[in-house]
Parts: C-alpha cells; sequence; structure tokens
C-alpha cells in the first residue's frame, strides 16, 4: 500500500506530534510519503524521523499540478488530507485521480479562525467545502467524530483513531530528586507532588486546578503543584497562588521539553481543561502510571474510567477536585491501583503501535469502500424496539449489527429507532425514525436485506398496535424487494384470532427465514400455522455481547457507596407490573434473607432507565435489615453485562438481566411475568423460577436459598450458557445465506 499525506507545514502541538508519529510507525508497514505546502521545522523534524518529505510551494492551482504529476508517477494508492490546505488539494485531486481521499479532522473546523473573520470567510469556508467533497473523515476523538456525525457527515464513513504515543520510552534524564532540585525545589522527600503539562490560557483553566489544591492542602498538607507550561495566563496564574497562599507549594516550571523527567517526578497527573479533543498529556502520563485526575470533557472519559483508571470530576468543580486530591495523597494504594489500571488501557489502546494498528485497518476499509461494486441494491434495515432507553433492546442491536459487519465489515446498516441521532453515533451507522414510514421505506427500496427483531415484536399484550406495525414492516420490506429475516425472536402471545390470522398470513407470505431464541416459540409458531418461512432454532444475541473488565464494574459499585473488595452480592432487577406494590414485600423479604443468611448485599440493576429504577425504589422501601443499593442505568452495556457477571445470585423480572448473568454462569431466579422468561430459564435448563402472580417470601425465599447453593459450580452453569451460545451462531449463518444470494 502506498499512501500519500497532504498537510500545510506549519502545524504544531498535537496536530504535529499525531503526524510525525503517526507517519513513522505507518512507514515500518507500509509506504507514507509526506507533502506539504510550506518548508520549516515541520518539515525538517519529519525527516529527521526518516519519513519521505516533499515540499511543494506556491499558489494551490499550481501545487495542484504538481501533485498530479507525482500520484501519476509514484502510483499512490490512497491520500491523505490533514488541515485546510490539505483537504483543499485533496477535494481537488479527487474526482482527477479517481483515488480515495480521506481527511483527519483534529479540532472543529468551525472554531479554527476564531478571531480572524478574514480567514474565516476565505480559508475557513474552503475548507469546509473541501470537507463535504472528501467522502471518509477521521476524529482524533470519539467526540471529534461524533460532531462530524452531528453536522452530517455520513456516519459510517466517519472513523476515530487515538492520538498514540510508544510505550517503550526511554528512561529519564533525572531522577525524582534531581529534577527537583533542577526546579529550585526544596520539598519534603514525602510530598505528593500533582503535576499539570499545558498551555497557560483560559482554556486549561489552571485556576480551577489552583482553588483545589488550596482547598486538598487544609486536609493533606504534604500535597504539591508542578504547572509545566506557558502562557498568556502565567502572571496572573502565579498572582492567584499568592492571593491562596499557595506559592510554596506550587512550582510554574515554563515549557518543559524533558517531559519523561517531569512525569517521573509526579505522585499525580492532572488535567483541569474547559473543553479538550483528546489531550496527549493523558497518554504521557499514563505511560508513566500516574493516577490522573481529570475533567469530564471531550474524549478524557474514554481513556480516564472514574473510579477504574483514574477519577473525574466537572468543569470548575473545585470541591470535587479536592476531594479526588486529597484521596490520592492519602492513599498510596490507590494510587498504584490506579496508574496501573490507566497504563494498561493506554498501552493497549492508545500506545503508538494501537493508532498505527488502528489507521491501517481505516485505510483497508477505505480501499474496500472505494473498490466496492456501486449496486442498485445494497446493505441492510434493521427494525426492533430501539431507542427506548432499554438496555436489553439495545444489547440486542448491538448484537446483531455486531454479527452483520462481521458478515461483511463495508455491509451499509440502517436502523430503525426512536433516537436516529444517538444510533448514528453510538453504532456509526445510518438511521432513520421508527415510524417515518417513508424514510424506511425508502431505505427497504435501496438495500438487500431486512432484519426484524431480535426481542419479541410479534405479541399482542403490550399493544395489538405494536403488533400491526411490525406486520406492516414485514409486509413492506418483501414488496419493496428486500430478503426478509426475523433475527433471534421470540414469538407471542398473541391473543386475538385476528391477530392470529393476520400474523401467520403475513409471516408465510413475507419472510424468508426466521430464528428462533427458545423452543417456545418454535411451539408458537406451530400453532398459528407458519410453515413457509425457514424456521432454525438459535439463540438471544445478546448472549455474544462481552462484559467490560471487572474493574469497571468495582469502580461503578463503589460510586454508589459499596465495598466491592469485601462484599457479595444479590442482583435484583425488577419492572413495573400491576401487583408490582402487593408483590414489593416478598422481594424485600428476599433480600432481608439473602443478607442475614447468605451474606449477600443487594443491589437493584436497572435495565430500563427510569422506569426499574422506581420499581427498585418500591421495592427497597420494603427492605428492613440487609443494606443494599440502587444502582443508576449504565450509559454503556459491557459496563451493565460486567455488573451482572458480578453477582453471585440473580433475581428477575426482566430477560436481558437474566440474560446477561446467565452470560458468566451467574445462578439465576426467574419472577416470571412473560412466558419469554420462562422459556429461556428453560432453555438454559435452570428451573429455579416463579410465576409472578404467585411470588410470596414463602416461595421466593427457597429459591434464592436453592440458587446460592449453585454458586459454587459457576463452570456448569456457564457451559450451559456456552451451548446456547452456539445455536446462537444460527443466526449469523442465516443472514449470511439470505445476504448472499
Amino acid at each position: 500500500m502506498k499512501v500519500l499525506t497532504l498537510i500545510s507545514g506549519g502545524d504544531t502541538g498535537g496536530a504535529k506530534t499525531h503526524v510525525h508519529s503517526l507517519l513513522k510507525g505507518l512507514n515500518e508497514h507500509i509506504q507514507a510519503d509526506m507533502i506539504c505546502f510550506t518548508d520549516g521545522p515541520f518539515a525538517s523534524e519529519a525527516r529527521e524521523l526518516g519519513i519521505r518529505v516533499d515540499v511543494i510551494p506556491g499558489d494551490p492551482l499550481s501545487a495542484l499540478k504538481a501533485l498530479k504529476e507525482r500520484i501519476r508517477a509514484e502510483g499512490y494508492d490512497l491520500i491523505h488530507c490533514h488541515g485546510a490546505r490539505g483537504n483543499l488539494m485533496g477535494a481537488l485531486l479527487k474526482r482527477s485521480t479517481g483515488l480515495p481521499v480521506v481527511t483527519t479532522v483534529h479540532s472543529d473546523p468551525k472554531l479554527d479562525y476564531m478571531g480572524r473573520p478574514l480567514a474565516a470567510a476565505t480559508f475557513g469556508v474552503l475548507n469546509n467545502w473541501a470537507l463535504r467533497v472528501i467522502r471518509y473523515h477521521i476524529g482524533v476523538s470519539r467526540p471529534m467524530a461524533d460532531l462530524l456525525i452531528d453536522r452530517g457527515f455520513d456516519p459510517q464513513q466517519v472513523f476515530t483513531i487515538p492520538n498514540g504515543l510508544p510505550f517503550d520510552c526511554p528512561a529519564p534524564a533525572l531522577d525524582r530528586s534531581a529534577y527537583l532540585s533542577s526546579l529550585g525545589l526544596d520539598w519534603p522527600e514525602d510530598a505528593v507532588i500533582v503535576g499539570i503539562a499545558a498551555r497557560l490560557n483560559p482554556v486549561k483553566d489552571i485556576p480551577t486546578l489552583l482553588q483545589g489544591l488550596a482547598k486538598a492542602l487544609k486536609e493533606q498538607p504534604k500535597l504539591r503543584l508542578i504547572v509545566a507550561g506557558d502562557g498568556e495566563e502565567g502572571p496572573a496564574l502565579k498572582q492567584l497562588t499568592e492571593e491562596l497562599g499557595i506559592e510554596h507549594q506550587v512550582c510554574f516550571a515554563g515549557w518543559v521539553t524533558d517531559t519523561n523527567s517531569f512525569y517521573n517526578a509526579v505522585d499525580i497527573n492532572a488535567l483541569s481543561s474547559l473543553s479538550e479533543g483528546f489531550p496527549y498529556a493523558l497518554v504521557e502520563g499514563a505511560r508513566f502510571s500516574l493516577p490522573t485526575v481529570a475533567t469530564r470533557v471531550g474524549g478524557v472519559p474514554d481513556l480516564v474510567e472514574n473510579g477504574s483508571t483514574g477519577l473525574l470530576f466537572e468543569p470548575k468543580d473545585v470541591t470535587a477536585l479536592a476531594q479526588h486530591l486529597a484521596v490520592l495523597a492519602a492513599d498510596p494504594a490507590l494510587r498504584r491501583r490506579l496508574g496501573h489500571s490507566l497504563w494498561t488501557r493506554a498501552r493497549e489502546e492508545y500506545s503508538l503501535d494501537s493508532t498505527v494498528r488502528h489507521q491501517l485497518e481505516i485505510y483497508e476499509a477505505v480501499l474496500r469502500r472505494h473498490m466496492r461494486p456501486r449496486k442498485v441494491r445494497d446493505g441492510a434495515v434493521i427494525c426492533g424496539a430501539y431507542g427506548q432507553d432499554n438496555a436489553g433492546d439495545e444489547a440486542v442491536l448491538r448484537a446483531i449489527i455486531g454479527e452483520l459487519r462481521t458478515i461483511d465489515p463495508d455491509l451499509p446498516l440502517w436502523v430503525m429507532t426512536r433516537k436516529p441521532k444517538e444510533v448514528k453515533k453510538q453504532y456509526r451507522a445510518g438511521a432513520v425514525y421508527t415510524f417515518n414510514v417513508p424514510g424506511f421505506c425508502r431505505r427497504m427500496a435501496k438495500s438487500r436485506l431486512y432484519v426484524n427483531g431480535g426481542g419479541s415484536l410479534v405479541q399482542d399484550v403490550s399493544s395489538r398496535r405494536s403488533l400491526l406495525f411490525y406486520l406492516f414492516t414485514l409486509s413492506a420490506a418483501k414488496r419493496l424487494g428486500c430478503r426478509v429475516m426475523m433475527y433471534g425472536c421470540g414469538i407471542g402471545p398473541v391473543n386475538s384470532s385476528s391477530g392470529q390470522k393476520q400474523t401467520a398470513k403475513v409471516i408465510n407470505h413475507s419472510v424468508d427465514a426466521i430464528t428462533l431464541r427458545d423452543r417456545g416459540s418454535l411451539d408458537t409458531l406451530k400453532k398459528l400455522g407458519v410453515s413457509r418461512p425457514e424456521i432454525v432454532l438459535a439463540a438471544d444475541p445478546a448472549l455474544t455481547l462481552p462484559a467490560a473488565p471487572p474493574e469497571t464494574a468495582d469502580a461503578l459499585l463503589a460510586a454508589a457507596g459499596l465495598d466491592p473488595e469485601h462484599q457479595r452480592y444479590l442482583g435484583i432487577t425488577v419492572r413495573p407490573w400491576q401487583g408490582l406494590e402487593d408483590k414489593a414485600p416478598a422481594f424485600a423479604a428476599a433480600a432481608d434473607f439473602a443478607w442475614e443468611e447468605l451474606g449477600l448485599t443487594t443491589v437493584f440493576v436497572p435495565i430500563v432507565g427510569d422506569m426499574d429504577t422506581a420499581a427498585a425504589k418500591i421495592v427497597a422501601a420494603h427492605i428492613q435489615k440487609a443494606p443494599y443499593a440502587v444502582l443508576p442505568p449504565c450509559p454503556r452495556t459491557e459496563d451493565t453485562i460486567a455488573l451482572f457477571a458480578r453477582m453471585e445470585v440473580m433475581l428477575s423480572m426482566r430477560l436481558h438481566a437474566l440474560i446477561f448473568a446467565a452470560g458468566h454462569g451467574v445462578p439465576l431466579v426467574g419472577a416470571v411475568y412473560d412466558p419469554k422468561v420462562s422459556a429461556f430459564l428453560d432453555e438454559l435448563e435452570q428451573d429455579l423460577h416463579i410465576p409472578f402472580d404467585q411470588v410470596t417470601a414463602g416461595k421466593l425465599i427457597p429459591l434464592i436459598r436453592s440458587a446460592a447453593q449453585r454458586s459454587g459450580d459457576r463452570a456448569a452453569l456457564e457451559a450451559k450458557a456456552v451451548r446456547l451460545l452456539q445455536l446462537e451462531a444460527n443466526n449469523s449463518i442465516i443472514a449470511r445465506k439470505l445476504l448472499e444470494r
């Protein structure tokens, strides 16, 4: 592969570090050359790194001619642009060369020329035009990629690449003592030193860091701070330290070139910014296993997970910052744990090796998509109960998207959802509002496959209108030329006779294949008279999803005031349902029993946001003896799964709470409000369940006791889940067959 990088040549800071380190790493695998449009330190430093660099000065038209000649002579496969000048030239070259063009967006294009109205009206306008012409875009952080999607760029052609650094960094030139001496500091040996490497300008909000330090010093007087950086706010910041009375505890080190010695000398890495893309300072600190305290902005939470790989606070929250600094100063073991966890994650995801690997994968994807035959029909439309804050349904969507992309990584995907904007950013897929009938029909008319599922969509218990809507989508997809698949579904109950007839008619006439998540659904289809589609027993797609690391679950539990190091847990998930108020004392009695007899602390884990939280509080109000916590909804499916994996016993009304726990061998107790719950437990050969309307304390407690007795043999329970997981593969096998027809 041969790639030509276009960049102005006047770049500094993070953009320069990113491009230089990336091209140096890429050239170990492919030929990655660079063209600059101005000569200077940027080009010179690139040459010193062994990067092939040429400078083409002059106006855009003359540079364009020289570039075309260079591309013809060298036979490049792809053009990669950085910055406004590079984007303009890439956009002009796109049609004349026929090569795919990709650009990396390092900052918000609308803010690049802030305070420079003439430049914004010329270079800014041209850059925005070029960005629209270029098809493929890379954000240097997840928020930057999300920003592009919010502005209408195709989410399926937007990629994210981390700002990586080499982790095999050289040893520091100075040890801690020598470095502090070089700064003229005579601080105590047991000082806990906080360090921040940042420009001294308003966006870095150093005043909040100084105020937080002053507050923390009252509790932990051994704290100290080194500020590495210069800028226009320097004099004002020094004056603020005097006003706060901390001038002897703070050192302004100026611009630091020996960053290895700086990070080696500090105990805590800090970042107090009001806004960030993804700062290199986080990864630089991670290389030295430094615990990190940072604001929850930009791409920071992608690396720094509160309580797991660092501590986060909201911008300008002096009190929270002071608390974090004091806690870390008092607890060396916590500093070591957070620092090691951060090093582990950063090495895996933010090392230069990782960045180069991601960039190569992006190049390969761009080249595949550029060569993909332009067909009248391509892609798949996925329809389900999505965008309703149900962690179970969203897990199913994530699993289906993952399996379809395993079949064809470049398959265009569109999701029918109540929240199109969120789907575009979270899944990098196209999206259309669920009830935008013209919109989803237009997509069906251009797609090869329509996927209905998973979940229990074909049922009339929740709503007859819901049943009619999903039957309509099946019929419309077939009429518009799609292959139609019902994916990992549960079927029924369909109670009305008219609904049964309509269901059988539509499925028989419109569906090509059905994969089912349980045998009960197979029986239901037979009773309905469905015979024409290919019907295959599979399992719920959500079984395929991985859990976040255990330390993530521990951090979430600790944030709720629990002690994951010493506690064991009974998980409870309840949902709003008729009669819950009457059954709440029975669930509470089970929690009290689990505490008194088994030593289990109760944790309520929601699947459907505020609904399950409200239901949990109804039950919790009746708990008399057991300690408990009602957890907030998790924003990420993998975090939710990690919490369920942490339970000793799981008592649930919700199906997907049982599915998530089952995958990790957790003994299950079901309170069955819907046949789908008992169908799953029977499929898993877990017999500890009871109809919801029969729930009493006297019946629940023996089930909890029996489940706890099984907790010592989680391997056997996991083996049963593995058997279901093997069945689940039938979902993607059938999808592949339909896509390849």
